[in-house]
């Protein structure tokens, strides 16, 4: 219409988080190599591949913990690496973190770990702050363990709790550094669970570094495996359990040999053993 100008919102980008030709080291040990990937929003994104290979570097590097040495690593459009320390504690306010065995303050009761991020970003109430602990913590099972101090948890207690304390902001990307690690089936399955529910029921997106097959492709929408600093395969759980690529395959297939070798590069046999070879090799079955 004449004298009418509409502008149209911009369209949100189907990744909240993407690496655009990311390389990160430490020294001269290259980890991620000119490595992209992007991870779509509102899905549960699965990291996977052999340890080492750089997944809970691109965790810390989301996180802003770390810094690409070169590359781009975008949350919701934005550069984590060229952010100030004003931009990156914004940023931190959108995200939860849940660190390998939960990273609980142990001189903090239960309550107090989880009300933690409430006091340090927040101006809220006590009373305010009450509420959103007790439903964050009614949300993972453990409203009643609300007094109990970290050492009186059980290793999938713990997890809970720290999960808990990662979504008490209420945050768009929860990150899951190996959630199902060190803990028994019944907590694992708990946790793969809670991952999934939780991501649906707030409309998160997640992601979670994993080396437990069985329940990373029951909840993952969408898996990334790494090798040699870079994506070797991604797509659906089942698009990555039928990939004809040979370092995959052994990977998902928990194959002893492959492109990882079982025999780390030696010297040959005879070099070792000299005149007692081929006893050597026959008795203990050592390789030549």
């Amino acid at each position: 219409m004449p004298g009418f100008c509409f502008f149209m919102a911009p369209t949100p980008s189907s990744s909240l988080v993407e690496l655009r030709n990311v390389t990160f080291g430490y020294g001269e040990r290259v980890i991620l190599n000119d490595l992209s990937l992007s991870v779509p929003r509102g899905k549960v994104t699965a990291l996977m591949g052999a340890s080492g290979g750089g997944k809970t570097t691109i965790l810390r590097l989301i996180g802003g913990q770390i810094r690409a040495q070169s590359g781009q690593v975008l949350f919701d459009g934005q550069d984590v690496t060229r952010m100030d320390p004003t931009q990156m504690y914004a940023a931190r306010r959108r995200m939860g973190m849940l660190y390998q065995f939960g990273a609980l303050f142990a001189d903090m009761s239960v309550y107090d770990n989880v009300a933690f991020p409430l006091r340090e970003h927040t101006d809220l109430s006590p009373e305010m702050i009450h509420d959103i602990v007790l439903m964050k913590l009614n949300a993972v099972g453990l409203r009643g363990a609300r007094d109990m101090m970290p050492s009186a948890l059980s290793g999938g207690m713990a997890r809970r709790v720290a999960l808990a304390r990662a979504i008490a902001l209420d945050p768009e990307l929860v990150m899951y550094d190996e959630p199902f690690t060190g803990i028994d089936p019944i907590s694992v399955g708990t946790s793969a669970r809670l991952v999934r529910q939780l991501n649906d029921t707030m409309g998160l997106t997640s992601i979670f570094v994993s080396h437990e097959l069985e329940q990373t492709f029951t909840i993952a929408d969408h898996v990334i495996i790494l090798a040699n600093g870079k994506v070797a395969s991604e797509g659906t759980p089942q698009d990555v359990l039928h990939s004809t690529d040979p370092l995959v395959y052994q990977y998902v297939n928990a194959q002893i040999d492959g492109p990882v070798r079982f025999h780390y590069p030696a010297t040959s046999v005879e070099d070792d053993f000299g005149a007692h070879a081929g006893v050597g090799h026959q008795k203990f079955g050592v390789a030549r």
